[in-house]
């Protein structure tokens, strides 16, 4: 049987204030950094054999903390990256509503294609979902640590278990530095087993 963990990264500044990341390369703060420093720790006793991260700062420096305590190197993957929110990046949350209505809307109702320059969701369940594919088979019945991202996460588990936007949409965001295990094996393929898994108990911010 093989597991995937798939892990957030830790709070950055931006998470903070609601400001849209997407793919901006915004660096962890000194809570994030903590965060993932006591995530490491959970995560090293599941035996992890292999560590893969977006290669943006926030997930790799994430996954760095866990590859301090396993010496396992982090190879990053770029299509673990989160979602491109088009204009909408570097905005407060407040701003694209107040610049992008139509859109916004659109986005807030689960519309997977809102506007914008906004990366669709079935583009984002694809690219994530080949990534965590990939990091898989590299390590056939093995547990792999993959650290990604909010919107990412949730998009490309569900791209791997076949769930409809609808369904996805029922699904509660990962808090920062939580984590998503997925399982697989012959007979059921995959499947989900624990969901938002993690040591700090702080609100969820948007996945942006």
């Amino acid at each position: 049987m093989t597991r995937l963990i798939i892990w957030r990264h830790g709070n950055t500044d931006w998470n903070a204030a609601s400001r849209v990341q997407g793919q901006t390369d915004v660096p962890l703060n000194d809570l994030g950094r903590e965060q993932a420093r006591s995530a490491a720790s959970m995560l090293a006793g599941l035996r992890p054999d292999a560590i893969v991260a977006s290669d943006l700062s926030r997930a790799a420096d994430t996954a760095g903390a866990l590859a301090a305590l396993t010496g396992l190197p982090v190879r990053t993957d770029p299509r673990l990256r989160e979602r491109h929110f088009g204009r909408w990046q570097g905005l407060a949350l407040t701003e694209a509503a107040e610049r992008y209505p139509t859109e916004f809307a659109r986005w807030r109702a689960g519309d997977p294609d809102p506007g914008a320059g906004i990366e669709t969701l079935d583009d984002l369940g694809k690219r994530v979902g080949a990534a965590l594919s990939d990091a898989a088979d590299a390590v056939p019945g093995g547990t792999v640590v993959v650290t990604t991202h909010g919107g990412a996460a949730r998009q490309g588990c569900g791209h791997l278990l076949g769930w409809q936007h609808a369904v996805l949409r029922t699904v509660g965001p990962l808090r920062n530095c939580h984590w998503t295990e997925l399982r697989h094996d012959d007979t059921r393929g995959w499947h989900l087993r624990a969901h938002n898994v993690g040591l700090i108990a702080v609100p969820a911010t948007e996945a942006v």
